[in-house]
């Protein structure tokens, strides 16, 4: 499967939308996903992607380790080594698609902070 390395501005942003959530393997969540070369368990964070005038939800998988101290809804964020996977399975005769984010870690960012100037313009 394609791994695309996903380029980011100068100027994109990120900000935690959500606590990381564990992944599981199964639909039951007996057994937790885990990174193929590291063995850490992988977990689950929405992120917030701003960049020019739109904003986007991001669920972006990382393994444990690279979960900093600190993360938190509403934290600025900027994702290390960040790779989208396209897939598609057909589900009951139903297509399904998207797009699979990862990263190697997330590091903390300087807080958003907005321009006075644009605000009032």
């Amino acid at each position: 499967m394609a791994r695309i390395r996903v380029g980011l501005l100068d100027s994109t942003r990120f900000m935690v939308g959500t606590m990381p959530v564990p992944k599981f393997t199964d639909p039951e969540k007996t057994q937790m996903a885990t990174d193929r070369e590291s063995n850490q368990p992988l977990y689950t964070v929405t992120v917030f992607l701003m960049e020019d005038e739109r904003a986007e939800a991001l669920k972006i998988t990382v393994p444990k380790d690279g979960l900093p101290d600190g993360l938190m809804p509403g934290a600025a964020v900027r994702p290390v080594d960040l790779f989208a996977t396209p897939w598609a399975r057909i589900f009951n005769g139903q297509l399904s698609d998207g797009i699979a984010y990862r990263a190697a870690s997330f590091q903390l960012a300087a807080p958003l902070v907005p321009d006075a100037g644009a605000m009032a313009a």
